[in-house]
């Protein structure tokens, strides 16, 4: 569905000396410098795909997907999105994509949401049943109903991102361009928004690329992440094998029915007390055995293995990649 191959995008940037003169001179000489956006990016993404990408601000990834959506034009390489040139901005490839940027809107500010989704109906010139239809089931997933015909200045930002989604929605493209779509929303709101975007997949086999700062919407949707740096891809593959790489440890938790004595407290090495509890971050092929060992010596009531936070994960290979 995406096919993306040496993908490049400079932009030239005007350099202007400090002052009142260098303000001056740049008025008739202006001199440029070049920014690397994007550098050399490849990836393949098959139709049905929810992939996340990932990366630092200022690592490419918004730029990527406006030359994904034909928004902007690549200094080099190629990249086809349902078999189109983005760039080409065709009808019939317009058809087959929708972008929702969360920092965006679409939406028609002192009208009713109905009012925009009107409009897109006309835009994309749909036929009024198949328009009916698929409304009535954007508006069952995301509970839309005491939205639609409230001023959309008068909608909460979920409500608002909601109603973004559905007028994207309507014309039911293949491929979903999503670039921060929880941002600024309560919990509650976000995972409503996730759980809609998974279903929209699994019933819709939608190809969905989804960035975001958030990693619980990477960890809930996207079994496979790409993650750019300085313009270029890092890391393709999935989540599990870039947590595995990166995050090599697990965390222990022990809690206890009393408090350990000293024997007990040495025998459980290498775990040790924290606040009233044993713990200790152990290499994964280690973990069945001190985890044994703890059962075995200590007076335990709970005990838990846990992965460090994706958000840990991710730190670290941005860390990596910085050395």
């Amino acid at each position: 569905m995406i096919e993306v191959e040496g993908l490049t995008k400079v932009y030239r940037s005007p350099k202007k000396a400090p002052g009142l003169w260098g303000s001056l001179r740049s008025i008739f000489y202006r001199e440029y410098k070049k920014v690397t956006a994007v550098d050399q990016a490849s990836f393949r993404i098959a139709a049905g795909e929810r992939v996340g990408f990932l990366g630092p601000n200022g690592a490419g990834k918004t730029t990527i997907l406006k030359m994904l959506a034909g928004l902007l034009v690549p200094t080099g390489g190629t990249v086809t999105v349902a078999g189109f040139t983005p760039s080409e901005r065709r009808p019939e490839f317009l058809r087959r994509i929708t972008l929702v940027m969360g920092q965006k809107q679409q939406l028609l500010w002192d009208l009713p949401a109905r009012e925009t989704f009107e409009l897109n109906r006309a835009l994309f010139d749909l036929d009024k049943a198949q328009y009916g239809a698929t409304l009535d089931e954007l508006i069952a997933l995301l509970e839309l109903e005491p939205l639609l015909d409230r001023p959309v200045r008068n909608l909460s930002l979920g409500e608002r991102m909601k109603c973004e989604l559905a007028a994207a929605l309507l014309h039911r493209p293949d491929v979903l361009f999503l670039d921060e779509p929880t941002i600024g929303l309560d919990v509650t709101m976000q995972v409503a928004v996730r759980r809609f975007i998974g279903e929209w997949n699994r019933r819709n086999g939608a190809t969905v690329l989804l960035t975001s700062h958030y990693m619980a919407d990477i960890a809930a949707l996207c079994p496979r992440v790409i993650v750019v740096a300085s313009g270029q891809v890092r890391y393709d593959g999935a989540l599990d094998e870039l947590v595995a790489q990166y995050a090599p440890d697990r965390h222990v938790v022990v809690r206890l029915l009393r408090p350990p004595t000293a024997e007990e407290a040495a025998q459980s090495a290498p775990l040790s007390q924290v606040d009233g509890r044993m713990e200790a971050l152990v290499p994964v092929s280690e973990v069945k055995a001190v985890v044994d060992r703890a059962l075995r010596t200590l007076p335990v009531s709970d005990l838990t293995v846990e992965e460090p936070p994706l958000e840990e994960v991710i730190a670290r290979l941005f860390a990596r990649e910085k050395r």
